[in-house]
């Protein structure tokens, strides 16, 4: 089967996210019930010049409140891998043991992708792994073993290569802590390419959390990666000599 591309998309959040942060937030500084709080007539400006105030100050434990929910396809399982070690998340992955493999949609890295040469020898491998999945199906079969029973060690001989479909839901502080590591630079390609695609999604939904989120520079004003830096900002141990 053919590579496939990249879709993220939201299907649900919060509801009433601003009103909810904004109520979080003031409960932490006030004797009065939020259950009272909530029922205040705030405009939703006010709501959004609170919550970028108390992000300001480094008060980032009441986004763990609101939560977003994506729909993601055309990722490898190099990708997922990467993304369930974010543990402050809810995940369902599509299941290799319960969905037969048969027609294999597979990522191809962008350094294969446009040389003539390497595209045409990973392709003869993503088929030659088609074909042992299917082989080991059909050996399985003959034994008179079908279904879940096959599949799950077939996909023993798959590759980290496979396209994977996933939902993931993560809360404010845990994406806003993802989109740091994920859209930085030195993060591997492909993970990146989706952190910039959800941020891009939550940039337009909840402003005022998610308009200064992305690589941890950005926020820092200086790289921690050391030797690693990709040169876009100066290193922390530059800005501490000229801050002397």
């Amino acid at each position: 089967m053919p590579p496939v591309g990249l879709k993220v998309r939201l299907l649900e959040m919060s509801e009433s996210p601003l009103s909810l942060l904004h109520v979080a937030y003031r409960q932490c500084y006030s004797s009065r019930w939020a259950g009272d709080m909530w029922e205040e007539n705030v405009s939703d400006e006010r709501k959004a010049a609170f919550i970028r105030e108390m992000m300001r100050s480094g008060h980032d434990s009441p986004l763990e409140h609101v939560k977003f929910t994506f729909a993601i396809e055309g990722v490898s399982r190099a990708l997922t891998h990467q993304l369930v070690r974010y543990r402050i998340a809810s995940y369902s992955q599509q299941s290799q043991r319960y969905v037969n493999m048969e027609h294999l949609n597979y990522i191809v890295p962008p350094s294969i992708k446009g040389d003539d040469i390497l595209r045409k020898e990973f392709v003869r491998l993503m088929d030659e792994v088609q074909h042992g999945y299917l082989n080991l199906v059909a050996r399985f079969r003959e034994k008179g073993i079908v279904g879940e029973k096959a599949y799950e060690d077939a996909r023993f001989v798959l590759p980290q290569a496979v396209e994977s479909k996933i939902v993931v839901t993560m809360n404010c502080r845990e994406l806003l802590h993802f989109f740091a590591q994920r859209c930085c630079q030195r993060a591997q390609w492909e993970i990146r390419a989706l952190a910039s695609e959800m941020l891009e999604i939550c940039r337009k939904e909840l402003p005022p959390v998610f308009e200064n989120g992305g690589a941890k520079c950005e926020r820092l004003g200086y790289c921690p990666e050391g030797k690693f830096s990709c040169g876009k900002f100066p290193l922390k141990e530059e800005v501490m000599r000229k801050d002397r």
